[in-house]
This record gives structure tokens, sequence and C-alpha cells, in this order.
């Protein structure tokens, strides 16, 4: 049977015809490609974070002290990674984490939709955000076969609230992720010194711009005056969500409801009471706030606390090593961001769909060579301190 861990004998075999990947394999390189690519506006809103950044740098540096133990005398020639997930049976624990500025990653302004192209071609999914350059509805078709969740920026505006949640559900996304921290955006320096905020200057609206509900709010469609869209939009964004909105938000939809950004047990405990369907276990990559604690060290206490419940994670997944950590420590699934927006902006569809391929190559070659066959077994062996 294939093996994730094959695409490195397809580029090795390559290299025989003097054909080397266009896309870089390792993070390192493939960052430091996408920062000479990237332009300069797009550039720092997607690698800039909170304040002086020190919680993004630990959110990737933390993984460095949790180690895996390998065991020897193991028949690994057969992996399997597939996961099960709302019902959802899935080839890998991989996704695409939501990116609000995905859209602008390529350079024909539709990396949304690259990204759902690069999900039907690998079969990871994508977690589509609100903010995009893009109807969510054709985002959708894009991932073809493979299924996706929409996430969303829950308005001050109820009805377009629901307006969203009903169009993504009649799009065909598998489930609802309810972002809790950024009904105000973070104090982010490398935007600010430009003064670039891309949402204000009309990039990422799309979701808004096509929405019925939304349009009927404007005195005129923003097609004509994008300005007065643009600036309702500042005007309803941002909903401050209490746990008393739990019931509200769980009539808006029969799909699972996922909360994003609980890293406190209590507060994973408490989701779980109220009647989420999941966890996802993320400090937003230290975009939001700064001076925290690396999710990957909270994420055996939100685990331990959501019980049955599946939790997800990111934060700081810069390699397939990373991802096979993240599962021993009891993520169900595991989400990429930076890396696969540096993809979209080296090769479009193609280098999105390369990077994710290296990811789960590692990960699978990690579990060959470590004696675990399977993600139970991972889960088994666990994640020790070092």
């Amino acid at each position: 049977m294939p093996h994730y861990g094959d695409y490195q004998n397809a580029i090795y075999g390559a290299g025989l015809a003097g054909i080397v990947p266009r896309v870089p394999v390792d993070f390192a390189l493939l960052e430091a490609r996408a920062t000479a690519a990237m332009p300069p506006q797009v550039l720092t809103y997607v690698q800039g974070g909170c304040g002086d950044e020190q919680t993004q740098r630990r959110n990737a540096d933390a993984f460095g002290h949790w180690g895996m133990v390998p065991r020897m005398m193991v028949d690994a020639t057969r992996r399997d990674l597939s996961v099960d997930l709302f019902g959802m049976a899935l080839p890998s624990p991989l996704f695409m984490a939501p990116v609000g500025v995905i859209g602008i990653c390529t350079q024909d302004g539709h990396g949304d939709l690259a990204a759902a192209r690069a999900a039907a071609e690998t079969g990871v999914p994508l977690i589509a955000s609100t903010l995009s350059n893009d109807p969510l509805e054709d985002v959708a078709a894009a991932c073809g076969d493979t299924p996706g969740l929409f996430q969303l920026y829950t308005p001050k505006d109820k009805d377009l609230a629901a307006s969203l949640v009903s169009r993504a559900e009649a799009a065909g996304y598998k489930g609802i992720v309810v972002t809790l921290d950024t009904w105000v955006t973070g104090w982010r320096p490398r935007d600010l010194n430009v003064a670039n905020f891309p949402q204000l200057r009309g990039a990422v609206l799309r979701n808004y711009f096509t929405d019925p509900v939304f349009r009927a709010r404007l005195a005129k469609p923003p097609e004509q005056d994008p300005a007065a869209a643009i600036q309702a939009w500042a005007q309803t964004f941002g909903k401050v969500l209490t746990w008393a909105d739990m019931p509200w938000l769980r009539s808006l939809t029969t799909l699972p409801i996922v909360l994003k950004g609980i890293c406190h047990r209590d507060d994973a405990r408490r989701a779980v009471g109220e009647g989420a369907d999941g966890i996802y276990c993320s400090n937003h990559g230290g975009r939001q706030a700064n001076g925290g604690i690396a999710a990957i060290d909270l994420l055996p206490a939100v685990v331990e606390a959501a019980g049955d419940v599946p939790v997800l994670f990111d934060s700081g997944v810069r390699s397939g090593t990373d991802i096979v950590k993240a599962l021993a420590m009891g993520a169900r699934a595991v989400g990429v961001g930076r890396p696969y927006a540096y993809g979209l902006a080296l090769d479009g569809a193609a280098g999105c769909a390369h990077v994710l391929r290296c990811l789960l190559a590692e990960a699978d070659l990690l579990m060959a060579v470590n004696g675990y066959p399977t993600i139970a077994d991972v889960r088994a062996a666990g994640a020790v301190r070092v």
C-alpha cells in the first residue's frame, strides 16, 4: 500500500532527471523563499504576531522540549494515519487552519480557491475563513470530495451570523468553527508600523459583500460604494461571545460546533458541558495576545478536561515531527497555517499541496522509524518533556 512517506522517493526519483522541488521541503527555507517573494503588505500580516512576538516564538520553540521515545522490533511497514472526526473518515489528521488573508497570498488574489484545490488534491481538509476573497460556496465547491469546515468570525448582527452559518451548511461544510479570541484585534506592531490592515482596504471581505443580509443593510451595493461597505463591515465585525451565547449558537445549525481558542482546562470542561462538539486548542499562533504560554504546553490539560470530545490543535506547527508530537499529546487533528500560506505564495495550489505532502511524509516516516504503525500507537507512546 502507498504511504505518505513515499513522497520522498518521488522527489529523489525526479532528481535523477535533474528536477528539484520548486518549493522547499523544510520550513526554514520555505519561509526564507516566501519572505523574498511575498508583497511587503501581505508578508507583515502573515508573519506578524502580537507585541514583541514572544508568544509566537514560544509556540514554535516549545515543540523542542517535547520528545518521542522510539520503539524497536516493531513491524511498521504498514502505517495508518487515518482518523475519524465528527463522522468524517479522513485519510490523515492534518488540516489547514483558517487564515484570514489566505486569499491575498497568491498573485491572482484567489488564494482561498487555491487552498481548496490543494485540499481536493491531497485529501487534507481546509477550514475556510469568514475572511475570504472568494465566496464560501465557491471555496467549498473547489474542495471537491475533500470535506471542509467553515470558521466563523461571529458578527454583532445576529441575522448576519445566521446567514453566514446557513450558507456554510447549504454549501456542504461539515462543521462550524467559532473563533472566540478575535472580537478585537491584538496589538500587531508589524502591521501598525506600516499602517496596513488589509480588510480596511477591502481585501478578503467577499463573504460579507455577497451575503443577502449584509447587502440589505447597505444604502448602495458594495460594487457601487465599496468605502461604505467596508465601514459597515468594520462596525459589525466582532461580537463578544460569552457562555450565555451557546444556546443561540447551537440554534443556528445542526452541524458540529467547534470552539476555537480554548487553552484553559476549565474552559474546555465548560465548553463540553455547554454542548460544544469539539474543542480547538489554539492561541491564534501568537497573533492575538502576547505574554502567554506556548499552546502545545497547554494541550494535555485541555485534552484531559475535554474527555471524549475531540480536540483540534494549532499554533506553532512547522513540521511533520510537530504534528506527531501534538497527536502524542492527545490532539485528534492538527492544523498548520503559515507553512501552507507560504506554499501558496510560492506556487499556488501546487505549492500548497507540496507543503502538505511534505508535512505528511515527514510525519509518516517518523512513525515508521519510531515503531508507531498507527496514531493509536503514537498516543499510547505519548511525548516526554525533555
